[in-house]
């Protein structure tokens, strides 16, 4: 009976033990991947910008899974990265154009793809020759805020035609106060980078007092810069009854990226996606539907969840849950995994494990049988046969107390013969 209390009491202990390490995995596990943040961050651009209105978008969006998207308004590109690379800033996701990036504002930074075209577009007053022949000096002109990455591009691409932005006088005005101070007269020329369905394009495109520069050598500008696109933007589709403008336009255009911090929850970034292909996948002026998202790392790596996102689509427990349901789901199945895969394997021992306990309780019995047999074999006479006797009866009565399950009592059976052998060959000692 002891030896069964034994038994039992290994059982429970070595059960407790392997739980007690399934459980702590499990949660060590939960605890590591985390669970995501309530809030995310946007930095998106210039308050009447195409990113602001994008973020507003983003924000409906994310907000039918109970996640508030706080955007963030910023001068644009530039500083959106700089808040992205600066963890204390808060800000976990932006938007930057293609080409701003150096390797070292890469590092800690992922990409969840392109989301659009972001045409360069520079307007100036009509004039016969326009700046890019006349350069700018002594012009009054905006170039987008410091730190947006329209000055940002306007510096590199006009130094590549050969003009100093320096010798202009440059204003920091917002997209739609440039554009109004454009159309008054007030300015010589304005550059914007954004996209098709931003209000001061719109209006700079189809305004009469305004001029858009057509960059004829638009594939050369690619060459020199391959992160632009060439693009054609087509005679009166700013305004068709009035012919706005009144020719095709060649344009050239970096791409736009949704760009994170590596360390944003992976399940923030499934929500980030999908709200860019619901936003995005819809055709453009300058692209077919479905080209955007798109799964380009142009600056930046794509993260392992966007990658996967393009792959195979959004989680499957995504697909058919709402989003909190599916990620305390996938919480549970964090928990229960790493439970199921060490108590299968208990599991599956334990017989193995029992079955040589059994064997090596019943083979120390024989072992004391064994001794029996040796000292028989050494005496032939009778002073022996009491002691041999007493110890007969004592292994017959550890065997007798002995209680195995009923597919190991054969060898039980086996040893109580063997036992009862050995007596009579005691008795039959002379």
């Amino acid at each position: 009976m002891a030896m069964i209390q034994n038994t039992r009491r290994w059982r429970v202990l070595a059960t407790a033990v392997f739980l007690a390490a399934a459980i702590a995995l499990a949660i060590w596990l939960f605890l590591a991947l985390g669970v995501p943040p309530r809030t995310v961050t946007l930095a998106t651009g210039p308050e009447g910008g195409s990113y602001a209105a994008i973020g507003e978008s983003y924000r409906t969006i994310l907000a039918l899974s109970g996640v508030e998207l706080r955007l963030v308004p910023t001068a644009g590109d530039v500083e959106n990265l700089a808040k992205l690379r600066d963890a204390r800033s808060g800000v976990s996701a932006g938007f930057v154009i293609a080409g701003l990036a150096e390797a070292q504002d890469a590092s800690g930074l992922e990409s969840l793809g392109t989301i659009a075209y972001e045409p360069f577009w520079l307007f100036e007053r009509t004039s016969k020759r326009g700046i890019l022949a006349d350069g700018l000096a002594g012009k009054r002109v905006s170039f987008g805020q410091e730190g947006s990455g329209t000055r940002a591009m306007a510096r590199k691409l006009l130094a590549l035609a050969g003009i100093d932005t320096r010798t202009s006088e440059m204003l920091d005005l917002t997209p739609a106060e440039a554009a109004e101070r454009l159309v008054r007269g007030d300015l010589d020329a304005v550059a914007l980078v954004a996209d098709w369905d931003s209000p001061a394009v719109r209006r700079l495109v189809a305004s009469p007092q305004v001029s858009l520069i057509d960059f004829r050598r638009a594939d050369a500008w690619v060459a020199l810069n391959p992160n632009l696109s060439k693009l054609v933007l087509p005679a009166g589709v700013g305004d068709l009854a009035a012919n706005r403008p009144p020719a095709d336009v060649t344009l050239i255009a970096p791409k736009a990226s949704l760009v994170v911090r590596g360390d944003l929850h992976k399940n923030a970034q499934y929500l980030l996606l999908d709200a860019a292909s619901r936003v995005h996948s819809r055709p453009g002026i300058f692209h077919l539907p479905g080209a955007f998202p798109g799964a380009e790392s142009i600056d930046f790596p794509l993260s392992d969840e966007a990658v996967n996102f393009y792959k195979s689509g959004r989680p499957l427990l995504h697909r058919h849950l709402p989003f909190w349901a599916a990620v305390r789901l996938e919480g549970l199945l964090i928990l229960l995994i790493p439970v199921l895969g060490l108590v299968v394997p208990l599991v599956r021992l334990f017989p193995g494990v029992y079955r040589g306990m059994i064997q090596r309780r019943i083979a120390a019995l024989y072992g004391g049988l064994k001794l029996v047999e040796l000292e028989i074999e050494a005496n032939d006479g009778e002073g022996m046969r009491a002691d041999m006797l007493r110890r007969l009866d004592d292994i017959e009565r550890r065997a007798n107390r002995l209680r195995v399950p009923l597919r190991y009592s054969q060898m039980l059976y086996t040893l109580k013969a063997h036992i009862r052998l050995v007596r009579d060959r005691v008795v039959g000692t002379r």
